[in-house]
């Protein structure tokens, strides 16, 4: 079972980043990461 520890991972984040997708959190996530890169810039 320990051999396939990572592949359920995988699969796991995989499959929420799916989920993610289908629900549109796309554009919320991206426009946070878009502030926080301007922020530590000193430009937002």
């Amino acid at each position: 079972m320990k051999r396939y520890g990572g592949l359920i991972l995988l699969l796991a984040g995989a499959a929420l980043a799916l989920i993610g997708l289908l629900q549109g959190q796309y554009d919320s996530v991206l426009a946070k990461a878009v502030r926080i890169c301007l922020e530590c810039v000193g430009i937002g």
